[in-house]
């Protein structure tokens, strides 16, 4: 696959560093092309200096690896060339006392998508430091890091899902476009608690089998088969709609 990276950052530097070694073409794309041409190197492989409008142009799918202030004007200034192309937003619209910068209005994937209305945007890789996307893979307690996709069009999450395996982590389907909100607001609440409160984010939701409420688990987690997985999931669902209806 041919990815073109917006960005000389550790985001940039993290994901594309995997993505050469699973043997992807990368061209990073930078304003600075000095900056640009250091991070090549650094990653090494298949990876080659652009400026931003060239990495836009040679990428099947295009990482936008930029601040969420910058993001938009970058993104428009490039709309043509991101015409049917995969756009990957990372960016996490996240301001001081861990403020979602986008309250009541557009999410920062929803920016990029209005700036480059011919692109495909997906939201991904938003909820991690960048020294997690460094891990060769992000394996923690033996099991893979989950990674919540969302986007409008199958074949760009489709291809966002081949990346996010290249990476060593296990895509999960997110929603559409419209749940990429969502993603960034749980992103900025995890930061306020790791970082504000020094608090396990991991440690506040409960495992599957018990999501749907202690009264429907039955047994332990780890002794459940595909059946009883199912069967969990599907009282899940269920209790989604039960609070749904009480809301």
């Amino acid at each position: 696959m041919r990815i073109g990276v917006l960005g000389t950052g550790n985001m940039a530097d993290a994901l594309a560093t995997h993505w050469v070694r699973a043997g992807h073409e990368v061209m990073i794309g930078g304003r600075d092309a000095h900056k640009a041409e250091r991070l090549a190197t650094r990653i090494g492989g298949s990876a080659k200096p652009a400026s931003l409008r060239t990495a836009a142009e040679s990428g099947q799918v295009v990482l936008a690896a930029l601040p969420f202030a910058a993001g938009a004007g970058v993104v428009r200034d490039l709309h043509a060339a991101l015409v049917d192309k995969v756009l990957l937003d990372c960016s996490n619209p996240v301001g001081p006392g861990f403020r979602l910068l986008t309250e009541g209005g557009a999410s920062a994937a929803q920016q990029l998508a209005a700036a480059a209305p011919g692109a495909h945007v997906v939201k991904a890789f938003n909820l991690c430091h960048e020294d997690v996307w460094r891990m060769r893979p992000p394996v923690f307690d033996g099991r893979p890091l989950a990674v919540p996709v969302c986007g409008d069009d199958e074949t760009a999450l489709a291809r966002v899902r081949e990346l996010v395996q290249d990476v060593g982590c296990d895509p999960v389907t997110g929603g559409g476009l419209d749940r990429a909100g969502l993603l960034e607001a749980t992103a900025a609440l995890f930061i306020a608690l790791w970082v504000g409160e020094g608090a396990d984010a991991q440690a506040i939701a409960p495992p599957l089998a018990y999501a749907a409420g202690p009264s429907h688990q039955a047994g332990t987690p780890a002794g459940r088969g595909p059946d009883e997985l199912r069967a969990a999931h599907s009282r899940l669902v269920t209790a989604r709609a039960d609070w749904s209806a009480a809301g």
